[in-house]
């Protein structure tokens, strides 16, 4: 699917599934986005022609730099708020739902959203360069949609780093460390590599047996429609303060320089 200022695209080969988004802005996600990716993971996850799944986003700098700060400064009210961050939630629970197994290419740094989607794949291979930060307390919301996801990965002690030390990176060893990657690689050949072995292997594995994995991988989180919506709420609030509207305007004149 097609935008103007960006992509979610799709392929299967082999019975491999690779899902790829674009935005010029660091792999950002607007709304449009948003929606896509969560459609095609659907979409995917039910095709009997898939076995595995690959997300990665386009090119070999940055992951996702997370919300769309232009679409943050263009809501106008909860409503608009709530579907806003409710598309971050449709996406993780498109992931979280998808019976196949999902690996990750996590090539470049991540923010915000970026890193909700790397905790919600099943399987996140990194490269050396791709550190995280939870950005958003330091615009004045928080990572609430985000945060069961990032939570179930690397726990609540290093969940609750990242969120109040809001403007510092955490390098993609501090990662891997507390399990939000599982391998890390020097060169964009070696991660995509890598990938390519694993789904290679994972294409030739029982299709019964990596959906009850899954399944088990995901027990007791059932509930995360109603809480990734409640969270999607509080987000969509947030963000109509002047505090967020002001560091909002910070941050994008201080890119802009």
């Amino acid at each position: 699917m097609q935008h103007p200022d960006g992509y979610v695209r799709s392929e299967i080969e082999h019975g491999i599934a690779t899902i790829e988004f674009y935005h010029p802005a660091s792999n950002s996600l607007p709304g449009a986005i948003l929606e896509d990716l969560a459609k095609t993971i659907n979409d995917i996850g039910i095709d009997e022609k898939v076995k595995v799944i690959i997300l990665k986003s386009h090119g070999d700098r940055a992951f996702c730099a997370g919300a769309s700060f232009d679409e943050l400064m263009a809501i106008n009210n909860e409503a608009e708020g709530k579907k806003f961050f409710g598309g971050f939630a449709h996406v993780i629970n498109a992931m979280r739902k998808c019976h196949k197994l999902i690996i990750g290419r996590i090539q470049g740094k991540a923010v915000g959203g970026g890193v909700g989607l790397a905790a919600s794949v099943d399987y996140a291979i990194a490269s050396e360069d791709a550190s995280v930060k939870l950005s958003e307390l330091a615009i004045g919301i928080g990572p609430f949609v985000v945060g069961p996801a990032v939570e179930r990965k690397i726990g609540l002690s290093c969940f609750s780093q990242l969120a109040i030390d809001a403007t510092e990176w955490r390098s993609a060893e501090w990662a891997k460390k507390h399990g939000l990657y599982a391998e890390l690689h020097k060169t964009t050949v070696d991660l995509d590599q890598a990938v390519a072995d694993l789904a290679e292997r994972l294409a030739h594995s029982s299709p019964e047996a990596m959906a009850q994995l899954k399944k088990i991988f995901w027990h007791g989180t059932e509930h995360w429609d109603t809480i990734l919506s409640d969270r999607a709420a509080i987000s969509g609030k947030l963000v109509l303060s002047d505090f967020t509207r002001n560091a909002i305007n910070k941050f994008k004149a201080k890119a802009a320089n």
